[in-house]
């Protein structure tokens, strides 16, 4: 379990995040949405190690996550940026097998092959192996970077934004990929920084919402996904239907 203790975060003076304490189930998939500014991708970078907090604590399983070798950081989560990097010649396949660096440090056995094999296959990137990453489109560049992330065998992964400027179909496609990588027994927990709230409704397993920094609201769907929290979260009229038996967000 991700435990966040009376976070609060300030950069050049200004505060971020402030006073936030939350707890993230060790499976399924969490979204955690709000509005602009609300501060999620801040919080998903303090949840990996990568930006210290000015104040609280992040423990995952118990263990302060600042307090972490990089090595066992690496180890233990892997983080997708909303902005990933320019590796123009990099191909697909060499993209992936980037993901096993932290267990083999240069030396890759059969079991990294495997590994990176499955993630492959998982995320169905088999025809694309030998492409460049300049060569794809948005959704198969974002297929082979959370690949890279499957294939480090970590048991949380945190994706800040993956399905944005995706269309319908590859935000779709790359959704239910995320669902399946998180369900239980596969041994790993997913965090999504959203702001597809169709999405979020459909397939989130917990929630957190955020707004102007602070803990708004966090739980299962059936309590913070209501029309009425919505409404609050966004300060806009917001709905939430069921058609064919799936929840729908109307936005008047």
């Amino acid at each position: 379990m991700i435990r966040v203790t009376n976070l609060g975060l300030a950069i050049d003076g200004k505060t971020i995040l402030h006073d936030i304490s939350a707890r993230i189930p060790p499976q399924g998939l969490t979204a955690v949405i709000g509005p602009n500014g609300a501060g999620k991708s801040s919080l998903l970078y303090c949840l990996s190690g990568l930006t210290r907090p000015t104040s609280g604590q992040v423990s995952i399983d118990g263990a302060d996550i600042t307090a972490a070798r990089t090595t066992d950081r690496a180890r233990m989560l892997a983080l997708l940026p909303q902005v990933t990097p320019a590796l123009p010649r990099l191909t697909v396949a060499d993209l992936v097998a980037f993901g096993r660096w932290p267990h083999h440090r240069g030396r890759p056995n059969d079991t990294d092959r495997r590994i990176v094999a499955q993630a492959i296959r998982d995320l169905d990137l088999d025809d694309l192996l030998d492409r460049r990453l300049d060569t794809l489109s948005g959704g198969q560049r974002q297929r082979a970077f959370i690949a890279m992330n499957h294939a480090q065998s970590t048991p949380w992964m945190l994706l800040d934004e993956p399905l944005s400027a995706l269309d319908p179909r590859y935000a779709s496609d790359i959704m239910a990929r995320l669902v399946e990588l998180s369900r239980p027994g596969t041994g790993r927990a997913i965090v999504v920084v959203m702001h597809d709230l169709a999405m979020a409704v459909r397939h989130a397993d917990w929630v957190i919402c955020l707004k102007a920094g602070r803990l708004f609201r966090s739980g299962p769907p059936s309590e913070t996904l209501t029309g009425a929290g919505l409404s609050a979260l966004f300060d806009t009229p917001i709905h939430v239907e069921h058609l064919r038996g799936r929840p729908v967000v109307i936005i008047d």
